[in-house]
């Protein structure tokens, strides 16, 4: 007898798919694999009265083929003009092959900056969960038509986590071209093996990824790598499948072992907590001694301007910073900083009661409290 996962009820699904499942190199969307894609979310919302979020790639690459551009455009002006026009193409063919099931679609486009600006992050939440109280399934992707570097989250497969973290979700899944995490590239190596179950993003899990997407990709295995640390940190599971085999989503939320299973931390951060460590890019970094680390890591305590070693980057109080150890270089911890960057700077290594006189006027004692902490 297959042993079956342990998903408990999914009563809020989160499922991405890649630009390779939906749309062709030359024609743009892909007809009939939208329209099997459809019926599937379709048929897993109807099946337990789930809320379905589907976050899809594909507007960069419809809009390539609409434009006869013949590759996938290099500068950012291209690719926001290949956006605006692959856009409303690939919405209009999910809302036709969603039609068919009466199913209402609602499209959101975000960018890292409604996610990284706190007040944007809850306006995006509410704005989901609003379309799922009304029946909608709301269909997501990164606005790449006016996204430059800096506002970007990248790829889908990070923004999909996000996702499932901010509605707070019961199950991530990454439909993609590959049917799990492997040992090795299958496409090159025989011996290659895939893992059912990953219980935690550790170095050697880091180690297994291997490079080969499709010109039309922008993520890889690094990518979903990282949405599973995101989404486990958020107690939410996450499951690889592969998007081409037929049934293989309701085979997922029937708890069979297809793919590869992501387990979830089973200490759930706070919603705060994971929009710090995970929906905010640092604005700098800061390297502590060996004591500090100790003191963040196994004593639960705020970090003391005495451990502070380095200062990198120009931020203001207030923004998000990295925190990696001296020893290693690692990042291991981020959080809200209570100084800007030059403050920090004359009062590095200095016992608290030596701050005032450093800086020339009183301040807080913490350079990052414990409530403000987030140990990676």
């Amino acid at each position: 007898m297959v042993a079956r996962r342990q998903l408990g009820r999914v009563r809020r699904l989160v499922v991405k798919v890649g630009s390779g499942l939906v749309t062709a190199p030359d024609t743009g969307p892909d007809r009939r694999r939208i329209a099997a894609l459809a019926a599937d979310l379709a048929a897993a919302r109807a099946a337990g009265a789930r809320d379905v979020v589907l976050v899809t790639s594909g507007a960069i690459a419809t809009g390539t083929a609409r434009l006869a551009l013949g590759r996938r455009p290099r500068s950012v002006p291209e690719k926001q003009a290949a956006a605006a026009v692959g856009q409303s193409a690939l919405m209009r063919y999910y809302e036709a092959a969603f039609k068919r099931h009466r199913v209402a679609v609602g499209q959101v486009l975000l960018t890292a900056q409604d996610i990284g600006d706190r007040a944007r992050y809850l306006n995006a939440r509410n704005t989901l969960l609003a379309l799922l109280r009304l029946g909608v399934l709301p269909i997501v992707n990164e606005n790449d038509t006016v996204a430059v570097e800096e506002i970007k989250v990248g790829d889908n497969d990070n923004l999909s986590a996000l996702v499932a973290s901010l509605i707070e979700a019961d199950l991530l899944v990454l439909l993609t071209d590959v049917d799990g995490l492997y040992t090795a590239n299958p496409a090159v190596d025989p011996g290659a093996r895939k893992l059912d179950t990953v219980e935690g993003i550790t170095q050697d899990i880091e180690r297994l990824v291997w490079t080969g997407t499709g010109a039309g990709a922008v993520g890889g295995m690094a990518t979903k790598l990282q949405a599973a640390q995101k989404a486990g940190a958020a107690g939410v599971p996450m499951v690889i499948a592969s998007g081409r085999d037929a049934g293989v989503l309701a085979r997922v939320l029937r708890g069979e072992p297809v793919g590869t299973y992501f387990v979830p931390r089973t200490d759930r951060l706070a919603a705060r907590k994971r929009w710090i460590a995970f929906a905010v890019p640092p604005q700098g970094r800061l390297t502590v001694d060996a004591g500090a680390v100790r003191a963040l890591t196994q004593g639960g305590k705020s970090l003391l301007p005495s451990g502070l070693v380095d200062v990198e980057g120009d931020f203001v109080a207030g923004e998000v910073v990295a925190v990696a150890g001296a020893e290693d270089g690692k990042e291991f911890a981020r959080g809200l900083v209570n100084f800007e960057a030059n403050e920090l700077r004359r009062v590095r290594g200095a016992k608290t009661r030596e701050i005032e006189a450093r800086l020339g006027y009183a301040g807080v004692d913490e350079v990052i409290h414990r409530d403000n902490l987030v140990i990676l």
